[in-house]
């Protein structure tokens, strides 16, 4: 009889977590887009509206410049975090009813949050200082975010591992960390190097970007 309690409880926290798995990809399809956003925007927006030229004349260098621009990205990613970690343990806590639920996979679940927002972010900006101008940055924060989902989704369908491996989506795949409670480190590895390799190419691009002028 134990056992079969057991058992039964086990079930019931697979089911909780189960369902929460499913909302939080189109979750991660909100987060990906914003980041994303931010990401094309932080040096485009300035080339855009034809006042990067002032800023650059003030006596700030331009690595700092790109330092305070991702801080405030950043502020406003955290922002966003926050608000998810507290809408889960509230919504779950309230309709859980005499459910339960590990809370191991989910705490694991909310701070892969911090490492999916990061990718989106150096990417779109690594690639807005690869464009020579970017007109409007939701086309390309849509075509990123929505592309990476894509290839995640047929990468599955298609048993093809390397285009799964290359999306943040499968890095952290809601269901693979509730089932096994932990991450896949190697492709976590795989995110986080990416986020690296574009953080310093955006550093690297930006101190020796031409900057148009409004002359």
């Amino acid at each position: 009889m134990t056992r079969l309690k057991k058992t039964a409880l086990c079930e019931r926290k697979l089911i909780n977590l189960g369902f929460y798995s499913f909302v939080f990809l189109f979750t991660q399809i909100c987060l990906a887009i914003q980041a994303a956003n931010y990401g094309f925007s932080l040096v485009s927006i300035e080339e855009r509206e034809w006042t990067a030229d002032f800023l650059l004349a003030k006596p700030v260098g331009r690595a700092q410049i790109l330092t305070s621009k991702l801080l405030a990205a950043l502020s406003g990613l955290t922002i966003t975090n926050i608000v998810v970690w507290i809408s889960s343990f509230g919504f779950i806590n309230l309709f859980r009813g005499d459910r339960t639920y590990e809370t191991k996979p989910l705490l694991l679940l909310l701070l892969s949050i911090v490492v999916f927002q990061l990718f989106f972010l150096t990417v779109g900006l690594v690639v807005s200082l690869l464009v020579k101008r970017i007109r409007s940055v939701t086309p390309y924060s849509m075509a990123l975010a929505f592309g990476m989902y894509v290839l995640n989704a047929f990468g599955g369908m298609l048993g093809e591992s390397a285009l799964e491996k290359i999306t943040p989506f499968k890095h952290f795949d809601p269901n693979y960390i509730i089932q096994h409670g932990a991450y896949d480190l190697p492709l976590v590895l795989i995110s986080v190097s990416v986020i690296v390799i574009s953080l310093v190419g955006s550093y690297v691009l930006y101190t020796r970007r031409d900057i148009p002028s409004v002359v």
